[in-house]
Parts: structure tokens; sequence; C-alpha cells
């Protein structure tokens, strides 16, 4: 009898896969991804970075300001950050991590799109080396057509014992 991985190491082995480009698991390319941002934003060019790292690779930027495409695209502005992006049909609000990208593209539900408002510390683009360890919590909202939001996925939340 075959032993069986633990749970630990079977959501380990789960994590490295999905950092895996698509096409690295025989998985057709991802599709583009046009980002809306100011020309001077730092934080949004190592958004990008992330993204492209982790298997985006058609990732056009559009130095022309977020607000505008924001409001044209249908995300509210309570869930405004520095940058506004689409994929596939959905809006891409702020730092959102590129696993919850392809989460969304895999579930693809009826939503405006993902969220992270503000700038938290710690989130795919905040998280150069200027800002040390530190790691605040957040989370990564699907925006309804209605406006409305419900958290799909959370981050550095202090764990419960």
């Amino acid at each position: 009898m075959r032993d069986r991985p633990t749970s630990r190491a079977r959501r380990q082995l789960l994590g490295a896969l999905s950092l895996l480009p698509l096409a690295a698991r025989g998985q057709s390319s991802p599709p583009a991804i046009d980002v809306y941002k100011s020309p001077s934003c730092g934080c949004c060019k190592d958004w990008i970075k992330h993204l492209e790292t982790n298997g985006f690779a058609n990732v056009r930027v559009h130095d022309t300001g977020n607000s505008t495409a924001r409001a044209r695209l249908g995300m509210p502005a309570k869930y405004g950050s520095c940058h506004t992006a689409t994929v596939d049909g959905y809006v891409l609000e702020g730092h959102v991590p590129a696993a919850d990208v392809r989460r969304l593209l895999k579930q693809r539900p009826a939503a405006v799109g993902l969220a992270v408002p503000d700038m938290p510390i710690g989130s795919p683009g905040m998280d150069a080396p200027d800002y040390g360890d530190r790691r605040d919590p957040f989370d990564v909202l699907l925006v309804a057509r209605d406006g409305t939001s419900t958290v799909f996925a959370s981050y550095n939340r202090a764990r419960k014992s």
C-alpha cells in the first residue's frame, strides 16, 4: 500500500504547481491583461512584474491613469486603488495576487471582478524591500454587479489557535 502525502505536503505541492505557467501545466496560455495606471507609479510596475513572474506573459500597460477606466469598467470607486486592469471580461482593481486571478478565471463567477482596495503593504507590488518584513492583513474582494462584495481570499491574518 502506498503512503498518501500528508495534507501539508499536498498543500505545498498544489501551491507550487499553481505557480507554474499555465503552458507548463498543459493548459492554454493565459489571456491578456490590460493595466491602466499612472506613468510614475512604482508599485503598479511591481504588480505587473508579479503577474509576469507568475505566468501572465501578455500584460499590456496603459499609462493613462485608472480613475476613468475604473468608472468605465463598472468597478465602484469605493474599491479603488492605484491601478485597474481587465482580464477576460473581468476587472481587477489594485494589488490582486496572481493566484486569485487564476482562480477567478477558472471559477468564472458572475461578477465585475476582484478588488484589493487601497494599497495594503505586503500585497503583490506593495512588498518591496523598503517595507521590510511588514505584512498588513488584506482581503481580496469579489465584487458583484450590484456593487456589493464578498471575501474571495484573505491574507496575512493571524491564525486562531
